[in-house]
């Protein structure tokens, strides 16, 4: 086993229903409850967050799996979409996150790479630590397509 990795954010409150985020040599970010729950429209939301967490994750994971696999692409963009649920199960009522779907739009230079890049995001997609860490449903849908 390896070492562990530590990643460490700091949480101020600006008023409101608003918050300051900050990490060490990385950009602050203001952010908000969602609109729908007394927050500030047009903010970015922890649901945002965590959503993005999964998306980015998966983008990390597969940049990796092909600098690994010797797989060139030619652009990569993705729609992460998570399903926002009143539930009664988990101890009580109140909200969770259901389901993240993840849709990555990947290109690619030629058909065979088209098979590749399919069978590298699926492994991606099993091997992000952050979708693996969630107990929410994450759906691939990912679009390959050949320049």
């Amino acid at each position: 086993m390896g070492p562990p990795y530590f990643y460490t954010t700091r949480i101020t409150w600006a008023g409101g229903r608003d918050g300051r985020l900050q990490s060490d040599s990385l950009p602050e970010l203001d952010f908000s409850a969602p609109e729908e729950f007394r927050g500030r429209a047009g903010m970015w939301t922890p649901e945002h967050f965590y959503v993005a967490a999964a998306n980015a994750c998966l983008l990390t994971t597969f940049l990796a799996i092909t600098e690994i696999s010797k797989l060139a692409i030619v652009s990569y963009e993705a729609v992460g979409t998570g399903k926002l649920e009143k539930s009664s199960a988990e101890g009580g009522p109140g909200y969770l996150i259901t389901e993240i779907v993840l849709q990555p739009r990947i290109t690619v230079s030629t058909g065979a790479e088209r098979d590749r890049a399919a069978r590298l995001i699926e492994k991606a997609e099993k091997s992000c630590l952050v979708s693996r860490s969630m107990k929410t449903l994450i759906r691939l849908e990912p679009e390959i397509v050949v320049k």
